[in-house]
């Protein structure tokens, strides 16, 4: 099964695809995989023209498949129409899919829900007519607040039915950060829940959004229609408010989709920036779409029988083209789950695997981290314990997934016979970009390995230029393809700025370094180039937190945050403070630590609080006053500093801000 190799990536270990998926893999053997590679080469127009003809379904064929005229303002399929929600539902009905599970529901409780693709349609087509009925039309943008329920994809097929861009905003984020999005987007209309339930406990939702409403600047929300996710009641705006299931009751089950350009915006995404407003990434219709289902047909080698089962929230990208649209549109039954992994213990997606008869999951290296973390300490939730054989390929997504982490995940949960498709990609790419095929490429643990076909990936120098295997550099995207973001929404120099620097040729800037090794050319990517920290898979942007710090006027003058390693988040957010008050020490900066991160989890949401803050009297700055944010990071993970301060104008702070609260 392994064999010895000798890595830049100083790993040895290599695993073979299995024969049993290999025999009937979409793309069987490296050959396959570089004979698709090798076409796309060739003849891209040609290459990515045929798959969106065979993949989607078009009320008006393209004739162009790629326009350049405007770059890095690529258009892809555009004097074509279509609509997502048509092709992930309507296309299945009078055909084997209408009556099959499109999605089993389980609730944090327990409880099980079945939709078919034919009931599902039904639902859509309701929400997509009440939609209308508040006012919604094509070309306006709805925000979505919501659970992980099968309501909150309900809410996006309607607003992709009528041609309305809609933007998820995680249901974990603050009344301040909804608000932010709301005004940016000029939202119309706020799709939102009651309640969401989260390990047993009821967490508010709508009273967030009365919150981020109340704010200012969001007058062009006519409506706030309200799921009732539970019995508490909450409060209703009279002529604002309408809860979900009385504006679906008084409409029709039919609902014509609305057919679009395949450049149409089908929604936008907010995803933190290093300069701190986060960034709207704005998706087009066609090319996404085919994207979403090119990758579930190559990455998972999706089979008519397979269960399918994506543990991400719809609030991110991964919840975006591996729940909502991906497996409708490649006709897939898929398990969407409410809960956490911990509740009510750390079996719970194990139980599940064996229960619903799972055949691909689809999660997080925190999630395994912190389940490998909690069979270590307690026998009964090891995976052992559940029947997991109805498992065929496994996922990681969101982050690099350290070796070990990929060893367990392989032995414990795969069997060994379980290939795992390591993907890298980010909510820009719309898709995966960098992943083992299962049926064709050899699996080193902790590399994503090779770029699919038709991403035309590249590690360069500070100038644009290749750089040799076994050396680290930045990673690019040397040709544009159909699922790429389209611009920032509202703000094309940040765009260009942002992901086509011109010392780079005019080429995608990933944001990440990378390295490949030099006996495969493996890719494995070593993390940020910028000030964006990835913690649990969820990219946050150090100016933001920082930002909140310093909001704290009270309290706080000046703030750092740096990331460092963590075993269980993948990075941990680590907050250098200066206040304006003494440098406290014990019990008092204890306290005061505590204050600061109850506070930026109000702000932002818990998963921006720092795990650790230190204070000082200043921050390591040149004599120029840039701090020297290099110096942090090696606090931040307890290094010895080795680096040239002879720029630093204060060192005597760097022992200050060594100390942990």
């Amino acid at each position: 099964m392994s064999s010895s190799i000798t890595s830049v990536l100083q790993e040895n270990r290599v695993f073979e695809p299995a024969d049993s998926i290999k025999a009937s893999a979409a793309v069987s053997g490296m050959d396959a995989y570089n004979a698709l590679c090798q076409q796309a080469r060739d003849n891209p127009d040609a290459f990515w023209g045929e798959r969106a003809r065979e993949l989607l379904s078009w009320s008006k064929p393209f004739t162009r498949v790629l326009d350049e005229s405007n770059a890095p303002f690529f258009k892809w399929f555009d004097d074509g129409e279509l609509n997502a929600s048509y092709n992930c539902l309507d296309r299945h009905i009078g055909t084997a899919n209408e009556n099959k599970a499109a999605i089993i529901f389980e609730a944090d409780d327990g409880a099980v829900t079945r939709v078919t693709y034919k009931e599902l349609l039904a639902k859509v087509s309701q929400f997509a007519n009440a939609l209308k009925a508040q006012g919604v039309k094509k070309g306006d943008c709805v925000i979505i607040y919501m659970p992980m329920t099968i309501e909150g994809v309900v809410a996006m097929q309607a607003c992709a039915r009528i041609g309305a861009t809609h933007s998820v905003v995680f249901g974990g984020f603050s009344a301040h950060a909804l608000h932010d999005r709301i005004q940016d987007i000029g939202a119309v209309a706020v799709v939102t829940s009651n309640y969401q339930m989260r390990g047993g406990k009821e967490l508010p939702l709508k009273s967030i959004v009365d919150e981020a409403l109340s704010m200012g600047g969001c007058e062009k929300v006519q409506s706030v229609i309200v799921y009732q996710r539970t019995q508490t009641a909450v409060n209703m705006v009279a002529g604002r408010d309408h809860f979900m299931a009385e504006v679906m009751a008084a409409q029709s089950t039919e609902c014509a989709p609305e057919m679009v350009n395949a450049e149409h915006p089908l929604f936008v995404l907010y995803t933190s920036g290093s300069t701190g407003k986060p960034k709207g990434v704005q998706h087009a219709t066609g090319g996404y779409l085919l994207w979403a289902a090119q990758t579930m047909k190559w990455t998972f080698d999706l089979k008519d029988s397979d269960v399918f089962w994506c543990t991400a929230d719809i609030g991110w990208i991964t919840g975006h083209t591996y729940v909502a649209y991906g497996p409708l549109a490649a006709g897939a039954t898929q398990i969407v789950f409410e809960g956490v992994p911990t509740f009510p213990n750390a079996g719970r997606f194990w139980q599940m695997i064996e229960k619903h008869g799972c055949t691909i999951f689809y999660t997080a290296p925190t999630a395994i981290r912190s389940l490998i973390k909690a069979a270590d300490s307690d026998e009964s939730v090891h995976p052992k314990n559940w029947n997991l054989s109805s498992l065929r390929i496994l996922g990681s997504v969101g982050e690099p997934i350290n070796p070990e982490a990929w060893m367990w995940y392989y032995r414990h949960i795969g069997a060994e016979r379980c290939p795992i498709v390591d993907t890298f990609w980010q909510t820009e790419t719309g898709g995966h970009m960098i992943t083992p095929l299962p049926g064709a490429t050899p699996m080193v643990p902790g590399s994503c390995t090779l770029p699919l076909p038709g991403i035309e990936a590249a590690i360069v120098d500070e100038s644009g230029n290749d750089v040799a295997n076994g050396a680290g550099g930045i990673l690019v995207v040397k040709r544009p393809w159909p699922s790429m973001i389209r611009t920032i929404w509202g703000d094309p120099d940040r765009f260009v700025k942002s992901y086509f620097p011109e010392e780079l040729k005019g080429y995608y800037l990933a944001g990440d370094g990378a390295v490949r090794s030099e006996d495969r050319g493996y890719f494995r990517i070593t993390g940020r180039i910028d000030d964006v920290l990835n913690v649990s898979g969820h990219r946050m942007g150090t100016m933001e937190i920082e930002s909140s710090l310093v909001a704290k006027t009270d309290l706080v003058a000046e703030a750092a945050v740096v990331g460092r390693p963590d075993d269980v988040s993948g990075e941990a957010i680590v907050a250098f403070v200066v206040l304006k008050r003494p440098v406290p020490t014990g019990d008092e900066a204890n306290a005061i630590a505590k204050e600061l991160r109850k506070w930026v989890g109000q702000d932002i949401g818990p998963i921006a609080k720092p795990k650790e803050i230190r204070f000082g009297e200043n921050l390591p700055k040149t004599r120029s006053g840039k701090i020297m944010r290099r110096l942090l990071r090696a606090i931040a993970k307890d290094e010895e500093i080795t680096q040239d301060t002879s720029t630093l104008e204060n060192p005597h702070i760097l022992s200050q801000l060594s100390q942990k609260h």
